[in-house]
């Protein structure tokens, strides 16, 4: 089913194409941590105003202190996907490329951009660069040593960090001066595992968030959204535990493909790239013991699993498995 090798997530189309799979769907396609968040008591939420600019203020400085950066140079939006799609507004220089394969949207998000592979990216001497670090979806990671010598010849380096806070050593934005030609883009539903608050972030210079933030307007993004991100983003302990126990899980995941012949390979620690011939079958046959994982139309040796939250979910799929 085409729809299913396109994009992650879409359970609801898996369950129509295969009724009778066994409910409920476990989801693998996605990279989102299944151990989502949670408030104890509940975050404070008022829906009967718009959020105040004092209270975006105080959630773009909680996400600068994870990133590690100054909140002036952090603009809250309703998802990082709409800032990759509102990229051609901030007057960024030709000629501009994005590193392929990677994250279907990168090609889309700036007008004529063209494809180079990530090994050619060191010789690049102008214009704009798109890329994601960690990569979506094999998982490779480049140093922020290797990013910044980009940024000092002078490039616009744009990185999407979707991935990112589940790897803080291998980020970029607490290397970069304010002055710096770069773009970074962080989300707050795949490491939280909340994607459907719809909340990411843009960290680039003073020009640039200006222009963003002239873009989104007054209210960019909701209550829910504002009251969810400052709470999770000032939790440390919290995210702490999650980072560790999200490696493990990695671990775990890693050992359980390799017992049934199959290499997990990536440096994510939120999914796993499988490269092998029979990928279409391994795929089916989960899908028919209801889980989903994430096939590629333009690779189709390819097969991705996020990592499973629990006991019980990493059960069910060496049991699916097993059938092979």
């Amino acid at each position: 089913m085409k729809a299913l090798r396109i994009h992650g997530g879409r359970i609801d189309l898996a369950a129509t194409h295969y009724p009778r799979a066994p409910q409920p769907w476990l989801d693998l396609s996605t990279g989102i941590n299944p151990c989502a968040w949670q408030a104890e008591p509940f975050p404070p939420l008022d829906l009967h105003r718009l959020p105040s600019p004092t209270a975006i203020g105080d959630l773009e400085a909680a996400a600068a202190t994870m990133f590690g950066t100054s909140a002036d140079r952090v603009v809250a939006l309703p998802g990082s996907e709409l800032g990759l799609r509102s990229l051609d507004v901030l007057g960024l220089p030709s000629p501009v490329r994005f590193v392929t394969p990677s994250y279907g949207t990168h090609a889309e998000a700036i007008t004529r951009a063209t494809p180079i592979a990530r090994d050619a990216i060191d010789a690049i001497s102008e214009g704009t660069l798109l890329l994601a670090n960690p990569n979506n979806p094999d998982g490779d990671i480049d140093s922020p040593d290797r990013l910044l010598r980009i940024v000092r010849r002078g490039v616009w380096l744009v990185v999407d960090e979707a991935f990112a806070d589940a790897v803080p050593a291998r980020n970029l934005i607490p290397c970069l001066a304010s002055e710096d030609p770069a773009i970074v883009f962080r989300s707050f539903g795949k490491f939280f595992g909340l994607a459907g608050v719809r909340l990411g972030f843009m960290i680039a210079p003073a020009t640039q968030a200006a222009a963003m933030r002239r873009r989104l307007g007054s209210w960019p993004i909701s209550a829910l959204a504002v009251a969810y991100g400052t709470a999770a983003y000032r939790d440390v302990a919290w995210i702490a535990k999650a980072r560790r126990s999200i490696v493990e899980r990695a671990d775990r995941l890693d050992m359980l493909l390799a017992r049934h012949g199959l290499r997990g390979s990536g440096a994510c620690p939120l999914f796993r790239l499988v490269q092998c011939d029979d990928a279409a079958a391994v795929f089916e046959r989960l899908a028919q013991s209801g889980i989903l994982t994430r096939p590629f139309d333009t690779a189709p040796r390819w097969l991705r699993f996020g990592v499973p939250g629990d006991d019980a979910a990493f059960e069910r799929l060496d049991r699916a498995l097993s059938r092979g």
